[in-house]
């Protein structure tokens, strides 16, 4: 896939005023400080589209942004950051989970993993709950280009067995380096193939 065209729709905190659920869907999420900004910039092939940040736990909307016309990149809160109050991370968490649950157009979820770090539990947990609500999403392993493959190899087959203690075989996953655009061609292509099977989902407007 060519990406001509990618643009900053929307930002929201309300599930209500998201666009139109009439084109596919794809939503970025991952502990903060995976590197989920410079791979969506890295995937548009637009340097500042998402907005990296030194300071974890920046984005706290759901960003839109249309790419090619047809089909979006959905930039979600990162979890697990310690810094937001406990009342402020459980909204976020419903607030993400409503979307993650009831969005009709979403396609697939993509789960930002870093690649350099043995398996952490809230990563694990956090895919357990969408193997829960039937939710399809792969992994993604980040920042590949910082160290040696043979280390990301032993740490994403490491994941790999923390996954099969709740599911009966390990997700597709993606190694990718936002430096080197390692994973970008199979990312991109993997989306091409959802969005030709996609059909407009039946939904309702709000009034």
């Amino acid at each position: 896939m060519i990406v001509k065209s990618a643009d900053f729709i929307c930002s929201n905190t309300q599930i209500s005023k998201l666009p139109p659920p009439v084109k596919p869907e794809y939503a970025f999420i991952g502990r903060s400080n995976v590197g989920k900004s410079s791979l969506i910039n890295t995937l548009t092939g637009k340097k500042g589209l998402a907005k990296t940040s030194q300071t974890p736990g920046k984005t706290q909307l759901i960003n839109h942004f249309l790419i090619n016309e047809g089909w979006y990149i959905v930039d979600l809160p990162g979890y697990g950051y310690a810094r937001a109050s406990k009342s402020e991370k459980a909204k976020w968490d419903k607030f993400i989970h409503t979307y993650l649950d009831k969005r009709e157009s979403l396609q697939c979820v993509m789960v930002l993993i870093d690649s350099r770090l043995e398996p952490q539990k809230i990563d694990v947990e956090f895919c357990n709950w969408l193997g829960e609500k039937g939710l399809s999403f792969v992994l993604v392993f980040t920042k590949a280009d910082k160290q040696s493959s043979v280390k990301t190899d032993q740490n994403v087959a490491k994941f790999r067995k923390a996954m099969l203690a709740t599911f009966e075989e390990m997700p597709q996953f993606f190694i990718t380096s936002s430096e080197t655009q390692l994973g970008r061609e199979e990312i991109l292509a993997f989306i091409s193939n959802i969005n030709q099977h996609f059909e407009v989902p039946l939904f309702n407007p709000p009034a």
